[in-house]
């Protein structure tokens, strides 16, 4: 016949079973009453004395350059999917005339080139304001240039 152990006692009441246990809840208790963490929410100051440091990805650059690429990169999707669709219609067909291709994918891009430059063309001149104090002296050249290899000749 198999001897089995004596149950463990019963503790007087208001007494923990076991003193560790006991102990244990009462660090946790005192942890979470008293913080273990600080957050410090007063601003930042915004220009230390430490120099910028590139943050991995893009390079820095001005927002214009990253308005300039971001719309390049726009476009070239655009473009990859324009002349995929194109190439995937062109195949499926079995015919395609290297003439009409030029003309109708060409076309389009001669168009934006020439509404580029008339825009280009189109841009007022800044105005310039110079004030001189004192006696001046201006000089008028006139300078022209020909030829594919440029040689100026510049005559008052």
């Amino acid at each position: 016949m198999t001897v089995l152990p004596e149950p463990p006692a019963a503790p007087v009441a208001g007494q923990a079973a076991d003193p560790l246990t006991d102990s244990v809840i009462q660090a946790a208790v005192r942890d979470v009453i008293q913080q273990t963490s600080y957050r410090d929410d007063s601003p930042l100051p915004a220009v230390g004395t430490a120099p910028p440091v590139p943050q991995p990805g893009r390079p820095p650059m001005s927002s214009k350059a990253v308005d300039d690429s971001v719309r390049m990169l726009s476009a070239s999707v655009l473009v990859a999917t324009g002349g995929g669709a194109a190439t995937a219609v062109l195949w499926a067909s079995g015919y395609a005339n290297p003439a009409v291709v030029a003309c109708v994918f060409g076309a389009p891009t001669a168009l934006v080139l020439a509404l580029g430059r008339l825009a280009r063309k189109a841009r007022p001149e800044p105005e310039v304001h110079q004030h001189f104090h004192g006696p001046v002296t201006q000089q008028t050249t006139h300078s022209r240039t020909n030829g594919v290899w440029a040689k100026n000749i510049n005559r008052q």
